[in-house]
């Protein structure tokens, strides 16, 4: 029994060697976002592109759904609410594995859960006062209008902006949260300052309207020390619709931000770089997967990220994107 006793001591030890060692990782983030079965949006998206670039990948997911809404029989699934999420939180905190470098939210559909990731991060900030927020202010887009309800933008504004280190809206989220319309450069970096004002750090307006049939225009600006940085990169257009490349997009900035020491620029060229290298290939694929079909044009399925394929371009973006400070 004596024996039992040390062997049981010696495996508790471990354990919390264990917990200890997975608690202090340099980067470590906790991913709300959406869960598909199959296919590549929300935390599929995001997972193995931050596991590739070194990070530790702990997943809550907001949905978790067969498949993403873009399939023609629609979806099946689950979704998670604010009680559900504190549940998972609580579990973190009893086990003392609640230490995170980043915090990434990306889809959430109702307020009580966006209210309820606002007091996580807060209590999350509190055990490491160095956590950095990302926030994707998944709302809705130029054409399809508002995808979330309505009662979800206050929130945002009054609750989740202030808590972000990093925000990443599309334009037409960015004028919703400072309620200012972009129709040039000055009127996007007066969006990214007001957006500063609210205590954001580094805003990253992922798409904007101000490109051409051949380019999307992606603005950035950073503060440190009451220096500003702004950053344009001009991103060319492929002829096709995707789903997930936004959650991607994240995933990637808030990698290589913290593998260049928040260097803009350079982290915005390797996230680009990967991003067109991820893109040219799911289209290849489908392309080639729909003439062997004899369709028309690909499928969702056809069309979904080929982010496994994309290992190489994962870990070394390739270069090409040039971003400029302005």
């Amino acid at each position: 029994s004596v024996v039992l006793l040390q062997l049981e001591t010696q495996a508790y030890n471990c354990l919390i060697h264990f917990y200890k060692r997975m608690s202090d990782l340099e980067h470590r983030v906790l991913s709300v976002q959406s869960h598909v079965v199959s296919g590549y949006v929300g935390n599929k998206s995001a997972t193995f592109p931050l596991q590739l670039l070194g990070f530790e990948v702990d997943t809550i997911n907001s949905v978790q759904f067969s498949n993403h809404t873009g399939y023609p029989a629609g979806v099946r699934g689950q979704v998670l609410d604010d009680t559900q999420l504190q549940q998972l939180v609580d579990g973190l905190d009893a086990n003392h594995i609640n230490r995170y470098s980043h915090v990434i939210n990306g889809y959430i559909g109702s307020k009580s859960f966006l209210t309820k990731l606002g007091e996580v991060v807060k209590h999350l900030k509190s055990i490491n006062p160095d956590l950095i927020y990302v926030c994707d202010p998944v709302m809705g887009d130029t054409g399809p209008g508002l995808y979330v309800p309505k009662e979800l933008l206050p929130v945002y504004q009054e609750v989740i902006l202030p808590l972000a280190d990093v925000c990443l809206p599309n334009q037409f989220e960015a004028e919703l949260l400072t309620n200012k319309k972009i129709e040039s450069e000055e009127d996007a970096i007066a969006v990214m300052d007001i957006l500063h004002s609210k205590g954001v750090s580094t805003v990253i307006l992922s798409s904007t309207e101000l490109g051409s049939d051949t380019h999307l225009v992606c603005l950035a600006s950073h503060t440190r020390s009451g220096q500003k940085t702004v950053v344009k990169v001009l991103i060319p257009k492929f002829a096709a619709a995707f789903v997930g490349t936004g959650d991607l997009f994240t995933a990637l900035s808030t990698a290589w931000l913290a593998r260049t020491g928040g260097e803009l620029k350079l982290a915005l060229e390797k996230t680009l770089g990967t991003m067109q290298a991820v893109l040219a290939r799911t289209l290849q694929h489908a392309h080639a997967a729909a003439a062997a079909g004899g369709l028309d044009k690909p499928t969702a399925a056809m069309m979904e990220l080929k982010l496994i394929q994309s290992k190489q371009e994962i870990e070394n973006p390739p270069t090409g994107i040039q971003a400029e400070i302005v």
